[in-house]
């Protein structure tokens, strides 16, 4: 399970041009989106160790985290994380589950962010999402658990 970490000043997420999550931060407050990519054999246990280390990792102002901060998430499935591209210009996507597998895992990252505390929203699983963002610094992490 991968996600990538970015902190952000603002982020909106839209399917068919209608807002399906957005992190509400005013006065130069931050939040974290995390792109979150799921392959074939992880499990709902990576999942909640994934959301911990979101939910922990110190990356905003101070070496703080979204925890010591209680600062929101715009959480995004992202299969293209498991973009194959060792052979020629078309990347594979073999290494990424399909819908029925990863859905849920994304799902229970999602719950389990929230079961820390974390206000999270989120984009649409499987839909052709356009994201907004302001990303602070710029800060982009990459995780793997």
């Amino acid at each position: 399970m991968k996600a990538l970490l970015q902190r952000v000043t603002s982020a909106s997420v839209s399917v068919d041009g209608v807002v399906t999550g957005a992190l509400s931060l005013t006065d130069g407050a931050q939040g974290l989106v995390a792109l979150i990519g799921v392959t074939h054999d992880d499990t709902g246990a990576q999942a909640a160790t994934l959301a911990e280390k979101i939910w922990r990792l110190r990356i905003l102002d101070g070496e703080r985290s979204a925890a010591d901060l209680d600062a929101p998430i715009l959480a995004i499935s992202q299969f293209t994380l498991y973009a194959n591209t060792a052979k020629g210009r078309r990347p594979s996507w073999n290494a990424a589950a399909p819908g029925p597998v990863a859905e849920p895992l994304v799902e229970k990252v999602v719950s389990e962010l929230r079961a820390l505390g974390a206000h999270v929203e989120t984009g649409r699983f499987g839909a052709n999402m356009q994201v907004a963002l302001v990303n602070d610094g710029p800060v982009t992490i990459a995780l793997e658990v």
